[in-house]
């Protein structure tokens, strides 16, 4: 799944178009747009 410290977007939504990131306490949820955009949103 690394390589040279790359997230591949693939992998991280091959089960869902949505997934949550906790960052100093705090949530954030990245989504996949159907449109192959990102949104990032807390």
């Amino acid at each position: 799944m690394l390589v040279d410290d790359t997230l591949q977007s693939g992998d991280l939504f091959a089960h869902s178009k949505e997934l949550m990131i906790a960052h100093n306490s705090e949530f954030y949820k990245l989504r996949l747009t159907g449109n192959g955009k990102l949104i990032l949103t807390k």
